[in-house]
């Protein structure tokens, strides 16, 4: 059975950092891209980061441009979510998902929700004014 499983969140001051970490149990991490959405409350899910399968190529939503850091670790079967001088309007519940196909070369997909068909249940992050 695969398990995507979010830590990290929890409640920050504006300005503050927290590191989430997205392990997988029944699956591997290794070949597949991995991506990153959040869901505020009352709003859509959205795109965050996108890390592709070799960690070479990321794609971040433009909220997040220059304060969050994708990366990965193969070997430990982990993926990282790094959010720097965070804001109020980055409160959410945070998400990883893995891509469906293998090798994806095209990083240009990474920001559609369809191509992931792996969710883990998701971590909450606050941040407070």
């Amino acid at each position: 059975q695969v398990q995507l499983v979010e830590s990290g969140g929890g409640l920050v001051q504006a300005g503050g950092s927290l590191r989430l970490s997205c392990a997988a149990s029944g699956r591997t991490f290794s070949g597949y891209a991995v991506g990153w959405f959040r869901r505020a409350p009352g709003k859509e899910r959205e795109f965050v980061a996108g890390i592709s399968w070799s960690g070479g190529s990321t794609s971040y939503a433009d909220s997040v441009k220059g304060r969050f850091t994708g990366s990965r670790d193969n070997a430990k079967n982990m993926v990282y979510l790094q959010m720097n001088s965070l804001k109020p309007e980055d409160t959410a519940v945070y998400y990883c998902a893995v891509d469906r196909g293998r090798y994806r070369t095209n990083p240009a997909v990474l920001p559609i929700p369809t191509v992931y068909d792996d969710w883990g249940q998701g971590t909450q992050v606050t941040v407070s004014s």
